[in-house]
Formats: C-alpha cells, structure tokens, sequence
C-alpha cells in the first residue's frame, strides 16, 4: 500500500530534472500522474530546455511502475493552457489532489545590461505562471474540499544574488504568493506551500554559463573545478543536491502527516538558509 493510492497529482515542468523526479517518486507512492511541461526551447535561456522526447519518457518511466500517466504540452504563461490541463486531469481521472507547481527557468544577466525580454521571460514563467498554474486547479480543489498545492521557490527566493535578479525577484514573489493563497483557502481543506532549494543537481546549472559563474577567472571549468563555488554557499558540504531531496519534501508536505502545515517555505538547502536571517 502506497502513500498515495488513489490519488492524483498534477505536476508542471514535468518532462524531466526535477519534475520527472515528482513523477516518479508519487507514482512509486501509488499515484496516477498527470505532467506538463513547455517541451520546447525559450530562447533567453542559455541552456537545453526540455523536448517532447523528454515529456514521452517522463510518461514511460511512470508506466513502467505501473501507474497511469498523462502529459499535455503546454506553457505555464497561458493561461488558457493551464485551464486546459486542469480540465485533461479531471477528465481522465475525475479529481486534482494535489498541485506541484515545479517549472522554472533562468537566465544570467547584470540588471545594466537585462533586456525587456530576458526579465520578461523569467517573471513570466517563474512568478506569474506559478499563479495561472494555481489559479487553474483551485476550482476543482474547492469543489472537491480538499488539496494540496506545492510551489518550488528557491533559495534565491530568500536572499539577493547578482547576475539573476529576475529569478529572485520571482522566487520572492512565489513565496509570498504562496501565503496569501494559503491564507484564502486555509478554511477549504487546501494546504499551500514552497520548497526552498539550494543548487540541485539538474541541466539549470549544469552547463557552461553557470559553471562561468562559479569559477571566475577560469576558461571553460569543468564540473570540478566549479565544486568549491557551489559548495561555499551551503554549510553541509555538498555543492548541490539531487532531485529525490526535494521530491521527498514535496511528498511531506503533500502527505496527511502535514495536515496542518501550510503557508510555510521550507528550506531543503543544506544549510544555505542557516546564514540567512529569514
């Protein structure tokens, strides 16, 4: 028996890193699975972003533990998209238990020099889709009387950090987001939360700008010359994560042993928010 049987979680940005985690560890947990993802490229962004391929494999790897699984194509920015996947995942399996709102992307770029379109594209995506993406699902939840909604925020989300002012901009943002919707749908059976991660081990960082950030001064760092920098913004000596340790802190949060938690940030970070007043 899973922790999980019977219901059903809607995933963003599930076509692979961490929403593919998700998947995958509710699946194992006895759920059925809905993801989406933009399955396409953003062009201000520096790195490989997800393909249709990659969303059909999410879909395979969550069959193989047989479980359903359901992906629809669509971009967190429309609003009308996100509607339309709410819609799918009450059509195929009559309900919403629980919202994972994990899509992000980012971009690296001094305020001076940002472009309209490289703040546009972050805000976009990583705030404001946050908001469509919770907005579609509230109805079915509210119907229902229960749910629960997990946001992925940041670390970045509670401090400020040069060269991504646009994604702290937002990640703040999905935090203070997630409390005030938590605060309008506490009396609905609905639970509202954020994950707060450090640097976890996906393409987002994993490629040669952000690895340029890391280790100044060096042409072209490979993955271990840029360990020392990464490892320095977290107090347990690791210089990121994996995946699986968030996806464990969103099955917490969307598991009756947190009934009662919500409007909360929890920081998954090891350690980075220990030299962070907030």
């Amino acid at each position: 028996m899973g922790r999980f049987d019977g219901k059903v979680v809607l995933i963003t940005g599930g076509a692979r890193g961490q929403g593919r985690s998700h998947a995958l560890a509710f699946a194992g947990e006895g759920a059925s699975i809905v993801v989406s993802d933009i399955a396409a490229q953003v062009a201000t962004v520096p790195y490989r972003m997800s393909s249709d391929a990659d969303l059909r494999e999410t879909v395979k790897l969550v069959e193989a533990l047989d479980r359903r699984c359901v992906a629809v194509t669509a971009d967190c920015r429309d609003g009308d998209a996100m509607r339309q996947v709410a819609a799918t995942a009450v059509e195929e399996f009559g309900r919403i238990d629980i919202l994972l709102v994990n899509h992000g992307l980012l971009s690296l770029s001094a305020v001076v020099d940002m472009s309209d379109e490289v703040w546009d594209d972050v805000i976009d995506s990583d705030l404001t889709g946050v908001f469509k993406s919770v907005r579609a699902v509230l109805p079915q939840m509210l119907a229902q009387g229960s749910g629960r909604i997990v946001a992925t925020a940041s670390m970045a989300g509670r401090v400020g950090l040069p060269t991504v002012a646009h994604y702290c901009a937002a990640k703040w943002g999905v935090i203070g987001f997630v409390k005030s919707v938590a605060r309008e749908v506490a009396a609905n059976g609905i639970t509202v939360n954020a994950v707060c991660p450090t640097n976890v081990s996906t393409d987002m960082i994993h490629n040669p700008d952000f690895y340029a950030l890391f280790a100044p001064g060096i042409e072209n760092p490979t993955q271990e010359q840029v360990i020392p920098g990464f490892q320095s913004l977290n107090a347990i000596p690791v210089p990121w994560i994996e995946a699986i340790d968030i996806s464990n802190a969103m099955m917490f949060l969307a598991s009756d042993e947190a009934r009662y938690i919500t409007g909360e940030a929890l920081h998954v970070s090891a350690g980075w928010n220990a030299f962070n007043a907030t």
